[in-house]
Order: structure tokens, then sequence, then C-alpha cells
């Protein structure tokens, strides 16, 4: 496969994943963004400049995870190896839950398919699947690529993804600690096995959360139970699992986002209000707390020719 353009900007959402019962499962796009610019140079030198989160503190050249997952993709792809420059403008926040691993390994891919002379060879198929190889599971990467709410899993075929319809009523808030956590960490504290009766409720909770993201916003509080993942982690993430006890102790669907320590919540008609006046008390910048708003992203990884803004 030969190359077909030197110079690709990529646009790559945040994520959460799990959304309480949906472990390793379903994840959610969210309208905050990474903006990756990839220019092919004649020559082997790799820079990166990097902007926002992550500046001076992630690796500059060849070991920056945009270029291993793009370069790895050219590879699979059978085009040629270039020297190129990047800048990368990050604004997903760095080891809090919010897909800032995934961003970087799908914006290396899609960048990749774009510079391809023939980027149709390059399907979502494929490209969930070198995520999936670089990041360890499909949770993240599938909504990060496809956008909107998804569904996504391995099997002898490899990693596949699939859309959840989504009621345009639910709007995603996010709160955000001042302090990281590595997913590393959250995922070391889950234990090898989890009761029956804690995975057949939370499995039957994951078929009810279907159900309300597609058209019963009203069924979120129950659906977003879990208990498997989030209990566990809360010895690691005290502050975050205190908050979301709060906020579901006032039928709000809140949940751990990804690996935490994030806190999403998913609200649907007339919750808004009550979520704005429980939050005035709860987070602010003294609780080492920041709350966003995302909209809820439908496009997922967007690539084009020319400059960022």
């Amino acid at each position: 496969m030969r190359l077909g353009a030197d110079h690709v900007v990529v646009r790559v959402p945040a994520t959460s994943a799990n959304l309480g019962p949906g472990f390793d499962a379903m994840g959610l796009a969210l309208g905050l963004y990474d903006e990756i610019e990839v220019r092919l140079v004649a020559s082997d030198e790799i820079r990166v400049d990097v902007t926002g989160e992550g500046a001076g503190e992630v690796p500059d050249g060849e070991d920056h995870l945009v270029v291993r997952a793009l370069r790895h993709t050219l590879e699979v792809a059978g085009a040629p190896l270039t020297g190129m420059h990047l800048r990368c403008a990050n604004r997903i926040p760095h080891g809090r839950g919010l897909g800032s691993s995934a961003a970087a390994v799908v914006s290396g891919i899609v960048a990749a398919r774009g510079l391809l002379a023939d980027p149709q060879a390059l399907g979502r198929t494929t490209m969930l699947g070198i995520a999936t190889a670089f990041e360890g599971h499909p949770d993240n990467a599938a909504p990060a690529l496809r956008g909107g709410a998804t569904l996504a899993w391995s099997g002898p075929a490899g990693p596949r993804a699939v859309d959840l319809e989504l009621d345009p009523r639910i709007a995603a808030t996010v709160l955000v600690p001042d302090v990281r956590l590595a997913t590393s960490r959250a995922r070391g504290v889950l234990p090898e096995q989890v009761p029956h009766a804690d995975a057949a409720f939370t499995a039957g909770r994951a078929a009810l959360l279907v159900e309300a993201l597609a058209r019963r916003p009203e069924l979120l509080l129950d659906a977003t139970e879990d208990r498997i993942h989030q209990d566990y982690r809360a010895e690691v993430m005290a502050a975050t699992a205190e908050l979301v006890r709060s906020l579901r102790a006032e039928g709000l669907a809140a949940t751990v986002s990804g690996a935490g320590p994030t806190v999403l919540v998913l609200t649907g008609p007339g919750q808004q209000e009550p979520l704005d006046a429980l939050l005035a008390d709860l987070v602010d910048d003294v609780a080492g707390w920041r709350r966003a708003d995302p909209s809820i992203d439908t496009a997922g990884a967007v690539c084009r020719s020319g400059s960022m803004n």
C-alpha cells in the first residue's frame, strides 16, 4: 500500500468506559477532544510537540504513543515508514479515567489511515483490532473510533463493537479530581473472582442499561448499579467513591468513569437542576474537583487534510 497524503489532522473524543455495570464492554464518547497534526518529512526525523495535557511529561520522539500507533498501523497496511513531525493539542486529562491513552492510540491509527492512498482499505474492524492490541480491551477504543455509546467485545474473530441507541435527552457531566490514578493500580485491586450473586446482579443491570440509554432515561439510576468493580476500587479512590455514593443517594446516576478517579453523571429530563444544586455544595476547586458538561460526541474520530486552527 502506498501513501497518498503527507499531512493530516485528527480529532478524537474523550471516552468514559464501563458506565457502571458494563465493565470492559460499554463506553461513551464525550465532547472533549485531543487534536493531532501529522506532517510527513523526507528524513528519518520524528519530532513531537505537545501542548496542554502531558506537555513536558510524555515522550517527544518515537516512543510517543501516537507515533507508535501510527507507525504500527502503517506497517499493518504495508505502507512505507517515514519521518514525521507531530503537533498534539491535548485537552483530555491524563490519568483520570477519560480515555486519554485510547485517544492517543486511536489518533495514530486514524492518522495512518488518512495518509494511505486508499484509506478504505483499513476498515473500522481492523482499526479496532489494532487499538485493542495496544489498550488490552476495546471499551474506550470503540467509542473513540465510532462516537456515541458502544458495546464492544472480543472473540475468536477478534474485537468487535456495535453502536448502542442513545436517547437524545440524556446528558453527561464529568467531575474531574485534581489527582491522577494509574489504570494499572485501579485494576490491581480487583479480585480474580467475584460472588455469583454479584455477577448475576451486574449482568442484569448491564442489560437494563441498554434499555435505559435507548429509551428509558428514568431507569438510569437502577441501570448503572454495579457490584463487580467499583466497590473494590473504593480503597484507592476514596473521595471518588464517596462522591458517587452521595450523588446516587440523591437519585442521580453517578458512576466511576473508566478506571477513575473521575466521576460520570448521566442525567435525564428534569434532573439537571437538582444536579446543579447538589454539586454547588460538593464540587469546587477547594474540594479538589472541577466540573465539565461535555456534549455526547456522535462522530468519533475524524480525520481531515490541512492545518489545525
